[in-house]
C-alpha cells in the first residue's frame, strides 16, 4: 500500500498536482473561516488561481486561461464592488467556544480521509488513452464561433442584461 504512495510522489507532476490540490483545499477552508468579506474574496481569488494551475497541469490551456480571466479576475473584482457598494457595520461577534465539538470533528475529517485513503490506495484504476487534438484552444474557438455562435452571442446578451440589473438595483438601494 505504502509502495503505491512512493510511486505516486516519485513523479514531479504528481508532486505539483499534489501542491496545487493542497492549495486548493486550503483556499476554500479559508473562504468559509474567514469572517471579513474582504478577506473571503481574496482566498476565493487563490482558490481559482490554483484550479487553473491545475487546469494547465492537465494540459487544457484554454480552460485554465478562461478561469483565471473570468473567476479569479472577473468574479473577484465583482465581488470587491459588491462588497464596496453595500453598507457594512462592524460587530463583533461572540464566538460560542465548544472544544469537544472541534475534537470530534478534527476525528471524523481524520476517519474521513484515511478512508479514502485507504480506498485509493488499494483501488484498481484501468488506464484510458484519450485522443486529444493538436490544439485545442484553436479547435475550441472553431467550435464557439461556427457550430455556437448563437448560445455564445445570446449568453453574452444574457451577461450583459444582469450587469444592467445589478447596477440599476445597486442605485436603487443608495436612493
Amino acid at each position: 500500500m505504502l509502495s503505491n504512495l512512493a510511486d505516486f510522489f516519485s513523479s514531479g507532476s504528481n508532486l505539483v498536482f499534489f501542491a496545487f490540490a493542497l492549495f486548493i483545499i486550503g483556499g476554500a477552508i479559508f473562504m468559509i473561516s474567514f469572517t471579513k468579506v474582504v478577506h473571503m474574496v481574496i482566498s476565493m481569488a487563490f482558490t481559482f488561481l490554483s484550479l487553473g494551475g491545475l487546469y494547465i497541469l492537465l494540459e487544457a490551456e484554454f480552460v485554465a486561461f478562461v478561469q483565471v480571466l473570468i473567476y479569479a479576475g472577473a468574479i473577484s473584482i465583482l465581488m470587491i464592488f459588491g462588497i464596496m457598494l453595500t453598507n457594512h457595520q462592524e460587530q463583533e461577534e461572540d464566538e460560542v467556544k465548544r472544544p469537544l465539538h472541534n475534537t470530534l470533528l478534527g476525528l471524523g475529517v481524520l476517519a474521513l480521509f484515511g478512508i479514502l485513503f485507504y480506498a485509493i490506495q488499494t483501488s484498481e484504476f484501468p488506464a484510458q488513452t484519450a485522443v486529444l487534438s493538436e490544439n485545442n484552444t484553436m479547435e475550441i474557438g472553431m467550435r464557439i464561433f461556427t457550430a455556437h455562435v448563437i448560445p455564445f452571442e445570446l449568453m453574452s446578451v444574457l451577461l450583459t442584461v444582469a450587469f444592467i440589473g445589478a447596477i440599476v438595483v445597486a442605485k436603487r438601494e443608495e436612493d
